[in-house]
Formats: structure tokens, C-alpha cells, sequence
């Protein structure tokens, strides 16, 4: 297993899939930044994080469309204007639309 050192931390990575690519072990989820569970982050202290989090090693960041109305994909963005984008690995997710919990779990009816 590589690792990518980086300030005096040695941070893990890994294979994801099987076309070689090769991330952090510890992945940054970035949900938190826009709000997702907490009040939102200001911008410029989100992407201060984001490349605090880059120095340290980690180079796989997690945002999707539906965290803060797109506000996270704009914020990383942002951030990944200031750090070497072939070194950053990014997973999104779209199409979020809500659970309610009134509907009980998913239908097993697929037809």
C-alpha cells in the first residue's frame, strides 16, 4: 500500500476500484462545511479547512449537489482552485430527492 507523507503525517491510501486509481485511506466529507448538520461554515474558513485537510494527506473529498443547494459543489470548487487538481480525487452524488419518513422504507414494488 502506498502512503503520501506530508508535514510529518503518514497517511495510508488505497486502491478504489480497478482502474488504479489511488486515494487517502481517510476520506474528507464535506457535507458539515454548508451547513448539512450544523450552521454553515464561512467560505473562506471552509476552504482554509479544505486545504488544511490537503496538507495533511488527504486527497479524497466528498460533496454532493443537495448539500446546501449546491452551495458545496461551488465551495470545493473554490478550494480546489488553490491546490494541484491532479492530486485531488472527488466524489459526488446528485439527484437527492428527500426522504419522507411517513412513507415508510422503500417499495419492494419495482414494476
Amino acid at each position: 500500500m502506498a502512503e503520501l507523507q506530508m508535514v510529518g503525517v503518514l497517511l495510508p491510501r488505497v486502491k478504489l476500484g480497478n482502474q488504479g486509481l489511488e486515494v487517502s485511506k481517510l476520506g474528507f466529507g464535506c457535507r458539515g462545511l454548508s451547513g448539512g448538520y450544523n450552521n454553515p461554515v464561512p467560505g473562506d474558513v471552509a476552504i482554509a479547512i479544505i486545504k488544511h485537510a490537503f496538507s495533511k494527506g488527504i486527497t479524497f473529498f466528498d460533496t454532493a449537489d443537495a448539500y446546501g443547494a449546491q452551495a458545496n459543489e461551488v465551495l470545493i470548487g473554490k478550494a480546489l482552485k488553490e491546490l494541484p487538481q491532479e492530486k485531488i480525487h472527488l466524489a459526488t452524488k446528485f439527484g437527492h430527492a428527500g426522504f419522507d419518513p411517513a412513507c415508510g422504507l422503500i417499495s419492494r414494488n419495482h414494476q
